[in-house]
């Protein structure tokens, strides 16, 4: 037997009846699902100092758990000092086992590592069921070692979802237990 991830199991054996039952869906295969987590960095001084974006590609790989990928720019602008070519950041995408591991992290232990935390906005949807968000300090993970951090810096994640309407994903991310602020209408 393989392992199986926490979240993958809530999701098979309760997340997915309680979609169907809210949203009454004429089919299984209209349950909105997560497909995939994309962590992302911009390094914006990297155009002065290259090892800013192999720290940068280090840090998402450890975060991750999952080797990242450089970016580079597509346009050479000349009052960035920037040319084209150039690694300015680095991205990851997480799917399946790794992405709910990832998923689980971030909602047990990382966000609640954030100072004056009072949970995640929810109005960053995209209007077709994506959800994105910013994290300001990659020190809270507890893969970084504060020791060798010589810049905090930040990180965009962002969960697609099949979900057809932000209602439909903001259901499924609530259900997987992200901890979105308390609405007041």
């Amino acid at each position: 037997m393989s392992y199986v991830p926490r979240l993958k199991t809530k999701y098979r054996e309760e997340i997915k009846s309680k979609l169907h039952e809210q949203f009454k869906y004429g089919s299984v295969m209209q349950i909105p699902k997560l497909v995939k987590i994309c962590i992302n960095q911009g390094v914006g001084q990297a155009t002065q100092d290259k090892k800013l974006a192999d720290v940068a590609l280090e840090e998402i790989t450890l975060i991750a758990g999952q080797k990242a990928v450089p970016t580079k720019a597509k346009k050479s602008v000349s009052n960035f000092k920037l040319r084209e070519g150039m690694t300015i950041g680095a991205r990851v995408t997480l799917r399946d086992e790794r992405m709910y591991e990832f998923l689980d992290r971030l909602i047990t232990v990382a966000l609640p590592r954030v100072r004056d935390f009072r949970g995640i906005n929810d109005k960053s949807f995209d209007g077709r069921g994506n959800y994105s968000m910013g994290v300001t300090e990659q020190i809270i993970f507890p893969e970084i070692d504060l020791d060798k951090i010589n810049k905090i810096t930040g990180m965009d994640i962002n969960f697609i979802t099949t979900a057809k309407t932000d209602a439909e994903a903001l259901a499924l991310l609530k259900e997987l237990g992200l901890p979105f602020k308390n609405q007041r209408n």
